[in-house]
């Protein structure tokens, strides 16, 4: 064997090794990440406690394929691949999925699912607070189909009661948690119809019928204000969307604190905002929009801008957690619809990623053995993650690489986020546009993906939702359930509503095993006494 031989034989020896030790190495990460998983899972034990406080989070839109892009794009934003990242909830140990459909339709709407979430009932498209009795836009139809849920169960157990959102208060989400509506989009006396009857609109309910919760934080300005009054953001008159009804909403809940003798604090702005003490305040009311909040992409973080999602969240739990019966919190993360809806991806995921950040805040504010945190989604949209891009490929970028065998039957290339529907088809009859002559574009927030039939808005998803839970009972939450299970789970959970018999038994059970024991002891005492009288 010539010197050049040995030297090839001994080359691909130390190749093979070094091959070998890659690949078990590799295989030695996988099955330890997995092995400690297990580990974890084997000696996890069930939380019975009974829940001191529940937060319900609601990514408005937000499904699995939202979910594992937001995921991918967390980590490459952190420098990694991505694919490995783990989002804040994706950590809680229960997760169930969720059949998201209204009694009426295969493909719901926020304001009936949103009802299912908090009141425990399937509901018809496009209602909120309302059973199945009340039918759209009929104001007669829902005198017997009111519903109660979370806010008012709480409410009269002596909890505190809040909700937060990134849309407007009265929004379908937010609105479900506490009004009464056969239709969503009466948010205001100007949208209610000449017939109306007894139906009152959504702000006025917030304000007037659920003066007692404690923490309003959102969008929706226009709709508590007048038409003659002066925006404080925009210094105009509030006229084409104020109130008709000549109620100031915003001055009557003040009036309605000043009464009890409460502290509060109305605000509008980030200085305000901050400048809140909790320890110190019993009611905030914070409408930092005349519409919806503004998408995280493009919040104004100045003094006269707004607070982001989770410092909202910081700022209620703050005030909520005083009350030593606990409280209800809702926290809607309502734009990731919104961004779906316009066919801009990176806006939609951005909204997530700042949901997940609020959720962050909640864990680290409450203790998991009192506190339940269920984080859902209402509904899911028909947004997709396609394509075979390598690992670690620009979630928000072109599929790569483009294998023959795949190639567009169009030559042109396409990205990996896509929608089925939405603003993204190309109609002047040139056929889609290619990404690669927009590659500039790709990462601007305003970036619209491709779809396959053109619509002016992109439309929600009909397949069923995840569920993620932590905390007293969370183990409730498994497999595939209507969607309608959440809210008994949470009532359940926090022994209010219909579900406050264990409560009792428990106490109860308690209550005489105590009894028990204290009799064991005075008989015994009983007897010591006469031995000792007896025998001494």
């Amino acid at each position: 064997m010539s010197p050049c031989d040995k030297h090839v034989v001994l080359f691909s020896i130390i190749f093979i090794l070094f091959w070998n030790y890659i690949y078990t190495q590799e295989a030695y990460v996988w099955r330890k990440e997995s092995q400690e998983i297990l580990k974890n899972a084997l000696n996890r034990k069930l939380n019975t406690n009974v829940a001191k406080n529940v937060i319900l989070f609601i990514g408005d839109g937000m499904g699995v394929s939202t979910v594992t892009a937001a995921r991918i794009l967390r980590g490459q934003k952190q420098g990694r691949p991505g694919e490995e990242t783990i989002l804040e909830f994706e950590k809680f140990p229960h997760v169930a999925l969720s059949k998201t459909y209204n009694i009426d339709k295969q493909t719901s709407d926020s304001g009936a699912t949103a009802t299912a979430l908090m009141a425990g009932i399937k509901a018809n498209y496009y209602t909120i607070g309302v059973d199945g009795r009340a039918k759209y836009a009929n104001c007669s139809s829902i005198k017997n189909a009111k519903v109660d849920g979370m806010v008012n169960w709480s409410k009269n157990a002596g909890k505190s009661t809040g909700i937060v959102t990134s849309t407007r208060v009265t929004h379908a989400t937010p609105a479900a948690a506490y009004a009464h509506a056969p239709q969503r989009e009466w948010e205001s006396d100007i949208k209610l119809p000449a017939n109306h009857g007894e139906c009152k609109d959504i702000a006025y309910q917030l304000i007037v019928d659920q003066s007692d919760m404690q923490v309003i934080l959102g969008g929706g300005r226009q709709y508590f204000m007048t038409n003659t009054s002066v925006d404080p953001e925009t210094k105009k008159v509030n006229s084409a969307k104020g109130r008709r009804d000549g109620l100031d909403l915003i001055q009557m809940w003040k009036l309605d604190k000043e009464e009890r003798g409460a502290s509060y604090k109305y605000v509008w702005n980030n200085s305000d905002f901050n400048a809140i003490d909790p320890s110190k305040t019993d009611y905030l009311l914070g409408l930092f929009q005349q519409d919806h909040l503004d998408y995280e992409l493009e919040r104004d973080q100045s003094e006269k801008g707004e607070p982001s999602l989770p410092e909202l969240v910081r700022k209620a739990i703050q005030i909520l957690r005083k009350n030593e019966n606990g409280f209800f919190l809702m926290v809607e993360g309502g734009r990731i619809d919104h961004g779906h809806h316009d066919g801009k991806a990176k806006k939609a995921l951005y909204e997530t990623l700042s949901l997940e950040d609020a959720v962050r805040e909640a864990v680290a504010l409450t203790d998991e053995e009192e506190t339940l945190i269920v984080v859902t989604a209402d509904h899911s949209h028909v947004f997709n993650i396609a394509g075979y891009p390598k690992r670690g490929n620009d979630i928000l970028g072109v599929v790569d690489p483009l294998f023959r065998q795949w190639y567009p039957l169009d030559g042109k290339a396409y990205t990996t986020l896509l929608y089925a529907n939405g603003p993204g088809f190309n109609t002047s009859g040139a056929g889609r546009t290619d990404p690669l002559e927009e590659v500039d574009n790709l990462h601007d927030k305003d970036y619209v993906q491709n779809s396959g039939v053109p619509l002016k808005s992109e439309t929600h998803g009909g397949e069923d939702v995840a569920i993620y839970a932590k905390g007293p009972m969370a183990h409730l939450i498994h497999g595939v359930q209507e969607q309608h299970y959440v809210a008994h789970v949470m009532a359940y959970a926090s022994c209010v509503g219909q579900n406050k018999d264990h409560c009792r038994q428990t106490n109860t059970a308690s209550s005489l095993h105590n009894n028990f024991f204290n009799s064991c002891f005075i008989l015994l005492l009983l007897v010591n006494c006469l031995f000792y009288a007896i025998f001494l």
